[in-house]
């Protein structure tokens, strides 16, 4: 049993460690303990053969419902419990359950709960990016012999999620090429670059290749997501707002049926990349180069100020860092991304 991480980027950056133990263990059975604002991700995986739902109340709540799921992953007899997620109620859960190996960073307080505490890597132990955190963990735990050079994080049947998106599109009224956008970050709005610079970007770029516009987000991010459609429409291009409007696993779907992708560093970001979409995102207050993006199609944008990264949710100046991002300079970005990527895109994609 993994337990899965709970954001939906965390969830991207962790696959290449959920590979590395199918290939550990080719004929076992694996099963990922999820949220399910992130499960869809998991269940067209060919590493993964089963996703258990995880829908109790997060801390030391909700004991009741805690032990029934402890006594139904005890009833699945799992030889060991991989704990992605750092929380002490992961282990606390994994403990409950009675499965014999339990392996985690010791973390929040749980090594005790763990067979295998792992010592957490410090600063210049690994690269630095995200994925390599997970990876150390088997590396570290004796599940792995050596971190693997991934070069890009890839999902499972991406090609499959193409096909679906294009026919999502097409139901929808929606021609393809189609240009992506998010505008949104769930962190934080010092992670967003500026709304009217996206629709400046996407306007540009659909006007240039005769594509529609598709806006994505989370319920919360509608009318942000609202603001940017009119602003597009008014250019007189299609659009098409889908921010709350869609299940992880049919945003999956469209995003990779996009023919490019601008956003800022968020969970649609992982997904767009990770299904193998040209993809250009805006980086200010996060490092890039811990939660970036992989592959040959993905461009960051950042500009060089004193304070980024800082990791701040809120900037508490000017938010420099975003506002001296000019939406010719994403655009250009992209424009040269789109022409390099052209042979690639499946012609089906452009009739």
């Amino acid at each position: 049993m993994i337990r899965a991480t709970n954001w939906v980027g965390d969830a991207v950056m962790s696959l290449p460690a959920i590979c590395a133990v199918r290939e550990r263990y080719p004929a076992a059975e694996i099963v990922v303990l999820a949220r399910p604002w992130v499960a869809d991700l998991y269940t067209r995986e060919p590493a993964i053969d089963r996703v258990i739902s995880y829908t109790l109340m997060r801390g030391l709540r909700d004991w009741t419902a805690k032990r029934r799921l402890a006594e139904k992953l005890r009833a699945e007899c799992f030889d060991c419990a991989i704990l992605l997620q750092n929380a002490f109620e992961a282990a606390l859960l994994v403990w409950m359950a009675g499965i014999p190996r339990r392996i985690g960073y010791a973390r929040d307080g749980r090594a005790w709960l763990l067979t295998d505490a792992i010592r957490v890597p410090e600063p210049g132990d690994i690269p630095r990016h995200e994925r390599f955190y997970y990876l150390e963990l088997l590396l570290r735990a004796g599940l792995a012999d050596t971190l693997p050079a991934i070069e890009a994080i890839r999902l499972g049947g991406a090609a499959q999620a193409r096909a679906a998106g294009i026919e999502r599109f097409r139901l929808a009224g929606i021609p393809v090429p189609v240009v992506g956008v998010s505008p949104g970050a769930a962190y934080g709005s010092a992670k967003r670059w500026l709304p009217d610079r996206f629709a400046q970007s996407a306007a540009a770029l659909a006007m240039e290749h005769r594509a529609a516009v598709a806006l994505f987000g989370s319920a919360g991010e509608r009318p942000l997501c609202e603001s940017v459609a009119v602003m597009i429409e008014t250019a007189g291009i299609a659009v098409r707002n889908f921010a709350g409007r869609t299940t992880l696993g049919e945003f999956i779907d469209l995003a990779a049926a996009c023919r490019l992708f601008l956003t800022n560093d968020s969970g649609a970001m992982h997904i767009a990349s990770a299904v193998g979409v040209p993809t250009v995102t805006v980086f200010g207050a996060t490092d890039h180069t811990t939660t970036g993006p992989t592959g040959p199609w993905a461009r960051i944008v950042r500009e060089q100020v004193e304070c980024s990264p800082c990791l701040l949710r809120e900037c508490p100046i000017d938010h420099r860092c975003m506002t001296r991002v000019s939406a010719e300079r994403v655009t250009a970005v992209a424009r040269e991304l789109w022409r390099e990527s052209e042979s690639e895109w499946i012609p089906e994609a452009k009739s």
